[in-house]
């Protein structure tokens, strides 16, 4: 096997405000572990992934899909010996942006903020970790390495909004430490494909779960009808529950593997032979095959079908959608009983929404209904 550590990020080149090197820990493991202390990080527990956070203890939040998400992660880096520590940071991390009441959430505080700038979850985690999450004496956010920031603001490719950036984070605090037109790492474009893989999976268990649709409903997806039918014979009614976390355990195991086959074939093909190349790359270096793309496409189709336009589902992120248009409206006609006066004078609407967007799905419900 040829030896892809070199494409690797093992040595950091520093952070936004200088720090020295910690004898125990490298500088990645560091920023794990501000990640995993952090209060944002503790609220991913009662934030929606698909069913809002109030329904049920055995359906998956923000943490628990940022765990599984991790996992694979560290599981694909591990395979190319790169920087799993690092791929492990970005998954952990990834979601801490996100609002109450999952996509729909946001939707919503976008459209409240629609006249201030906007609202993005990928930048409003940029905004946790370099403002808002304040633990230190000398500077505020967690101060995570330069290569970090890189992989949560470009996971999905270089970034060209910068007129966004400069609003909702404001480009020279970034200290022209980040190339916007470069690619991501290889451990940030594991960590984003890593998402895709889990999402995907572990939604249709819990759909399953939730019983909005079945398992012969999934098995019209061939994919799945062949991994199905290699465990017809020791299918029986009393096990259909196991059944179905062996087809997810196939089905990713299936995927990961692909993944690892095409970026294998695309590192030889443009001849990548450094981090260099990595970064001049302008399409993704980890990515599925043909075949596994349009297999992702599937199911991604079946879940809007059958999982996120369900009448039930969709009643109760519109019920959560409604709930944050409705608390921002609260917040913005009397915003001192919510939020510091010092955090107001800076940008008020902003504030608002850095605000709400940490909220949990609870505490967002039980203010609305204080509030009413």
């Amino acid at each position: 096997m040829k030896n892809y550590s070199k494409l690797g990020l093992f040595k950091s080149s520093g952070r936004l405000y200088y720090e020295k090197p910690n004898k125990f820990r490298t500088q990645f493991q560091r920023d794990r572990d501000r990640i995993i202390h952090s209060a944002s990080f503790r609220r991913l527990k009662h934030k929606t992934q698909v069913f809002v956070n109030t329904e049920g203890d055995h359906y998956r939040t923000r943490i628990t899909h940022s765990i599984e998400v991790a996992q694979l992660a560290r599981t694909i880096s591990r395979y190319f010996k790169l920087n799993d520590d690092l791929a492990e940071t970005l998954s952990l991390s990834h979601d801490l942006g996100h609002t109450p009441f999952g996509h729909t959430g946001e939707e919503a505080l976008n459209e409240c903020m629609n006249d201030h700038g906007g609202f993005d979850h990928n930048l409003q985690t940029l905004r946790i970790v370099m403002f808002i999450e304040n633990k230190y004496l000398k500077f505020k956010g967690l101060n995570l390495t330069l290569e970090t920031l890189d992989g949560l603001l470009k996971h999905n490719g270089p970034f060209y909004e910068k007129e966004k950036l400069q609003t909702i984070i404001g480009i020279k605090n970034l200290k022209n430490k980040l190339k916007l037109d470069k690619n991501a790492s290889l451990e940030a474009q594991i960590a984003s494909i890593s998402d895709d893989i889990a999402y995907n999976n572990h939604d249709i268990q819990d759909g399953i779960k939730a019983k909005l649709f079945t398992l012969r409903e999934l098995t019209e997806i061939d994919f799945f009808k062949e991994i199905y039918n290699s465990y017809k014979r020791n299918i029986k009614n009393n096990n259909k529950e196991i059944i179905v976390y062996q087809i997810i355990r196939d089905s990713i195991n299936l995927m990961v593997q692909d993944v690892i086959k095409k970026t294998i074939y695309n590192i030889k093909v443009e001849n990548i032979n450094n981090i260099s190349n990595i970064y001049s790359r302008k399409k993704k270096i980890v990515e599925f095959s043909t075949k596994f793309k349009f297999i992702e496409n599937q199911i991604k189709l079946f879940l809007k079908d059958k999982m996120y336009n369900n009448k039930n589902v969709l009643n109760k992120n519109n019920n959560g959608k409604n709930i944050i248009k409705k608390i921002f409206k609260i917040i913005k006609n009397n915003p001192r009983k919510f939020i510091k006066k010092s955090n107001l004078n800076k940008n008020k609407f902003r504030a608002i929404s850095d605000y709400i967007s940490g909220m949990t799905d609870r505490f967002a419900i039980n203010l609305y209904n204080t509030n009413k």
